[in-house]
């Protein structure tokens, strides 16, 4: 790893691919095969794996680690002040992990020290033009964000989740694994995994079970998620009363525990 790059020149600096005009500080780090595009401003305690790709007119503020095999595109913002007017100045991280693609004008805050001061983002995630991902989120892997998607501050979004372009998800709520968001949905509740919702606000659909399939669900499984889908929505029974039934379910089926599980954690209420 190479931790000065100020003012190296790119003809002579091996493997390293730093554009003449990009500014890279001193203690920034950044491994030697990171390129860099022009005009891209990288910060003080910024690390950058290798493999990654940094394109023009970017902005990378620290504290913020990213791993290897990242596309940052260009004009993305990475690391800004969370935009919470308690915030004043106290540290705060980002950090993001292997192979995700940040596509332009993508917008990523640290965190707070109200929500433990960093802002998590995992491996694999497809994230859009325009898309912005505030203060204390955390983001898991082999997720997609379409163009102009939203995360106010605090949000929690599970795995291989979808969210359709201008959606938009309320600070402090959920959205299940395996969840998919229509375009221009708005959650302000809780999402369990594996359903779908749609609207303003965001009401449930049904099981994503396209999705589901094209990530190897068998029959069996999927079905299991519909039973507890309607168990939870079309069964007329209290939330208490779902809750009952679907522990017995969960009893042979790990995708309904799962359910449960996430139901159990549920401080906003779910999505009626």
């Amino acid at each position: 790893m190479r931790t000065d790059v100020r003012g190296i020149d790119p003809v002579n600096a091996g493997a390293s691919r730093v554009h003449p005009s990009a500014i890279v500080d001193a203690a920034a780090t950044l491994a030697d095969d990171v390129t860099v595009g022009p005009f891209t401003v990288i910060g003080p305690e910024v690390a950058i794996g290798a493999g990654s790709r940094v394109d023009a007119h970017s902005l990378i503020r620290g504290p913020t680690r990213i791993g290897c095999n990242n596309h940052i595109g260009a004009y993305v913002s990475l690391g800004g002040d969370p935009q919470d007017k308690k915030y004043h100045g106290e540290r705060s991280e980002l950090v993001i992990g292997d192979g995700n693609t940040f596509h332009e004008f993508v917008t990523v805050s640290r965190g707070t020290s109200d929500g433990g001061g960093i802002t998590r983002i995992g491996d694999d995630n497809w994230i859009m033009a325009y898309v912005h991902v505030a203060h204390d989120c955390v983001v898991g892997s082999h997720t997609i964000l379409a163009n102009n998607a939203t995360l106010a501050g605090h949000v929690e979004v599970g795995d291989h989740v979808v969210l359709g372009g201008f959606a938009g998800v309320h600070q402090f709520c959920k959205v299940g694994a395996h969840a998919f968001a229509a375009m221009y949905a708005a959650i302000n509740r809780d999402v369990p995994p594996f359903i779908y919702v749609a609207g303003q606000f965001a009401v449930p659909r049904g099981v994503n079970a396209e999705g589901l399939k094209r990530r190897g669900f068998d029959t069996a499984r999927i079905l299991a998620i519909k039973r507890a889908y309607r168990t939870l929505y079309l069964s007329h029974k209290t939330l208490d009363e779902a809750r009952a039934a679907l522990a017995e379910q969960a009893m042979v089926s790990t995708d309904v525990r799962a359910f449960c599980n996430f139901i159990d954690r549920s401080e906003r209420s779910l999505v009626r």
